[in-house]
C-alpha cells in the first residue's frame, strides 16, 4: 500500500480509503447488509494496508456505522482511522449534534471518532448551522476537548464560491469533495481541490468512479478511443490512477461492493504515485471524459440521498436503467425489466412531483423533470414495440 500526505497531520493516509456505503445486501433493503461478507471485505482491505474507513449516519439505512464497529473488533480498530459524519439535514435544534454524536459513538463502539465531518454542506445546510443559536465550531472544539472526536472536517456538495467560504470560515483539518475525471469542474472541482490544498487541508475524494459509471464495460464509442491507446488498463484503473496522479489528493474513497473489487482496488493503490501519468495519458482521459458526457442523459451517481421517496419511486434505479438503455442502445432489454421486474409503485410514472428528492440531491438534479423523461422514454418504447 502507498501512503500520502494528509494536510498538516503527521499521520499519512493510505492512497485507498474504504467507503462503507455500497456493501453487499440482501433483497431491496439496503439496511439488510450481508454482514459476514462485508466484514471479510473490510478486514481484507485493512490487512493490505488500508487505514481510512469512511461511513456516515444514513448509509445503509443507518446500519453502516454499526457494521464498521463490528468489522473493527479483534484488534482491527488500532490499525485504522474512522471517519463518520454529522447529518447536517437533520440538525434542527442546538442539542441535536450531541444526540447524534453520542449515538454514533455507541454504534461504532468506540470512545473517539478520528475524523468527524459536517455532512453534505451546501448553502442551505451551512446557513442552517449558523442559525441554530449555537456556534458549531465551538461545539466541535468542545467535543475535541472531551476526546470524543479528534480531527474536524466537512463533506461538500455546492458551488466553488460556497466551498471557499466554508474553507475560510474555520481552521479545518480536512475536507471531502466529489471529484473524478467527469466532474473536474463540478461543485468544488479541480479549483476547489487546489484551493483546499493551498490551505494545507487533507483532501478526501468521494465518487471517484461516478457511482460506478466509470467502472462498467465502456460503450462502443469509448471502446473505440481505448483501442487506440497503448496501456492495457481497465476503466477502474484509469479512473483511480488519474486521481492518484494529483499530489493534492490525500485519499480516494471507493465504495466497494465485492471482495474482488477490494482486491482490484488495493492492487491499483499499491501501484499509484503522484505525477506518474504522462501528458499523453492525461489527454487520453480527457477524450474519454468528453465522450462520456455526450452519452449520459442523467448525471446521477447513485448515492441514494434522494431515497426513500415518499411515494416509493426507486429514483436511482429508474435513472440507472434510463442511462444504461441509452448509453448501450439496449432499450428493449431495459423495457423488459421495466415491464416484468419493476413494481408499478417503483416506476418513474409513480412520481407525484412533491419535490422532496430535489432538496436532498447533492448533484442538484431536476429529478422531477428527469423522472418524467424516463416515464416518457419507456412509453415511447411501448409505441416502438
Amino acid at each position: 500500500m502507498k501512503y500520502r500526505k494528509f494536510g498538516d497531520l503527521e499521520w499519512k493516509s493510505s492512497a485507498l480509503g474504504f467507503g462503507v456505503m455500497r456493501m453487499p445486501y440482501s433483497g431491496d433493503n439496503r439496511g439488510n447488509i450481508k454482514e459476514e461478507e462485508s466484514i471479510e471485505m473490510i478486514r481484507y482491505a485493512v490487512n493490505k494496508g488500508v487505514n481510512y474507513i469512511d461511513t456516515a449516519w444514513p448509509y445503509h439505512d443507518g446500519k453502516s456505522e454499526e457494521l464498521v464497529g463490528k468489522a473493527l473488533k479483534e484488534g482491527y480498530r488500532k490499525k485504522v482511522k474512522i471517519a463518520t459524519k454529522l447529518p447536517s439535514w437533520d440538525i434542527k435544534k442546538s442539542d441535536d449534534p450531541d444526540k447524534f454524536l453520542d449515538q454514533q459513538l455507541e454504534r461504532l463502539d468506540v470512545d473517539t471518532i478520528d475524523f468527524y465531518l459536517l455532512h453534505g454542506l451546501n448553502k442551505k445546510h451551512w446557513n442552517n448551522y449558523r442559525s441554530l443559536g449555537m456556534d458549531i465550531f465551538e461545539w466541535m472544539i468542545e467535543k475535541k476537548d472531551e476526546e470524543k472526536i479528534d480531527h474536524l472536517g466537512f463533506s461538500f456538495h455546492d458551488d466553488l464560491d460556497t466551498f471557499k467560504e466554508i474553507v475560510d470560515a474555520y481552521q479545518w483539518d480536512f475536507c471531502q469533495i466529489q471529484y473524478n475525471y467527469l466532474d473536474q469542474m463540478f461543485q468544488a472541482g479541480k479549483n476547489g481541490l487546489e484551493y483546499a490544498a493551498s490551505k494545507n487541508l487533507g483532501i478526501v475524494i468521494m465518487e471517484p468512479l461516478r457511482g460506478g459509471i466509470l467502472a462498467k464495460e465502456p460503450p462502443a464509442p469509448i471502446k473505440k478511443i481505448c483501442a487506440r491507446w497503448d496501456k492495457d488498463w481497465n476503466p477502474v484503473e484509469w479512473a483511480l490512477k488519474w486521481l492518484w496522479d494529483q499530489p493534492e489528493v490525500s485519499v480516494v474513497l471507493s465504495g466497494m461492493s465485492t471482495l474482488e473489487q477490494v482486491k482490484e482496488n488495493v492492487k491499483y493503490a499499491s501501484e499509484s504515485e503522484p505525477n506518474i501519468l504522462s501528458q499523453e495519458d492525461i489527454r487520453f482521459i480527457e477524450k474519454i471524459s468528453s465522450a462520456y458526457k455526450k452519452l449520459s442523459p442523467v448525471q446521477c451517481t447513485g448515492c441514494d440521498y434522494c431515497t426513500p421517496c415518499p411515494n416509493d419511486v426507486s429514483i436511482p434505479r429508474n435513472f440507472r436503467m434510463y442511462n444504461q438503455s441509452i448509453i448501450y442502445e439496449r432499450y428493449e432489454k431495459y423495457k423488459k425489466i421495466w415491464d416484468e421486474k419493476m413494481k408499478s409503485e417503483h416506476k418513474a410514472t409513480n412520481c407525484i412531483q412533491c419535490g422532496t428528492c430535489e432538496e436532498s440531491c447533492p448533484q442538484d438534479l431536476k429529478i422531477m423533470n428527469l423522472l418524467q423523461e424516463v416515464a416518457k422514454y419507456f412509453d415511447r418504447c411501448d409505441k416502438l414495440n
